[in-house]
């Protein structure tokens, strides 16, 4: 009898990966339910990973590793598979945040992807199209891997204060979103900032925009928006987004004043403040 649901592996990473997964389930003699049973998931689940209906996390292929004593081979693959998930434009993006030194965001709208909480990104990346939205989010939070590597990135951030009150996914998203954003302020290696609406005119008011420095290659900066990019290395507009990225950090908050205007707003706009509505007056 032909096997059902035969994939190629060569049509995409994450063909290749449920063709693996496949392979090492059956070299192992065990059925779906069988390594559910033993990997703690639904046989269902990993079904539709082996058939690429469904896109696998780094977890999921720690797990199966574990299971299928497969010396970290699903884990060393779905990497690819993750940044497959990417649109085509921003997989370049990922690859040098995992390459850069130093990474200098300035971000007039949103969280940026690397500080964003699996909620918040859920919210974002699903705003206009759902279509493969898990695929999308574990995507975007395997990026985040980067801030935990031995040596990370020097991650500077500065958001427009509009960030914090722009209610995406809703309160109790946004609240645990800038909570979020104060577990970061003891590590050393990322610094955020908040650009006021008091300070007025500034020099991002052009937009968003990212600077990249590398140990050996050339800085780059880019320009994101509407599912386009634009990256370049020409040194004259690397020099003047650095220039302008130096004015935003001189009229942003500093790092302190920063964490409490975040704190502030956390708490006084998505804050619980129903049993206080609630109460009966005496």
């Amino acid at each position: 009898m032909a096997r059902s649901n035969v994939l190629d592996p060569d049509a995409s990473p994450l063909d290749h990966y449920g063709c693996e997964l496949r392979r090492y389930r059956e070299t192992a003699g065990l059925t779906l339910k069988e390594l559910g049973a033993r990997a703690s998931y639904t046989g269902s689940l990993i079904g539709q990973v082996e058939t690429a209906k469904k896109v696998p996390t780094r977890q999921f292929s720690q797990r199966m590793d574990d299971v299928l004593k497969t010396d970290g081979a699903l884990e060393r693959l779905v990497g690819l598979v993750l940044r497959s998930q990417l649109p085509a434009w921003f997989q370049e993006a990922a690859l040098r945040e995992a390459r850069a030194a130093e990474i200098y965001v300035f971000q007039a709208q949103l969280v940026h992807g690397l500080l964003q909480t699996e909620e918040y990104a859920r919210a974002v990346l699903g705003a206009v199209d759902q279509d493969g939205l898990e695929g999308k989010v574990a995507a975007r939070l395997d990026r985040q891997r980067v801030l935990a590597k031995d040596v990370p990135p020097v991650l500077w951030v500065v958001l427009g204060e509009a960030v914090l009150y722009q209610e995406i996914g809703g309160r109790a998203v946004m609240r645990r979103q800038l909570a979020h954003l104060l577990n970061f302020g003891g590590n050393p290696w990322v610094n955020l900032q908040v650009l006021p609406f008091v300070a007025g005119a500034h020099a991002g008011l052009q937009g968003s925009f990212t600077l990249y420095r590398f140990e050996s290659d050339p800085a780059l900066v880019s320009f994101e928006g509407y599912g386009m990019q634009h990256v370049t290395p020409n040194p004259v507009e690397v020099r003047g987004l650095g220039l302008r990225y130096a004015h935003l950090q001189a009229a942003a908050l500093s790092l302190q004043d920063s964490a409490e205007l975040i704190q502030r707003v956390m708490e006084e706009r998505y804050g619980d403040h129903t049993r206080a509505a609630r109460s009966p007056v005496a």
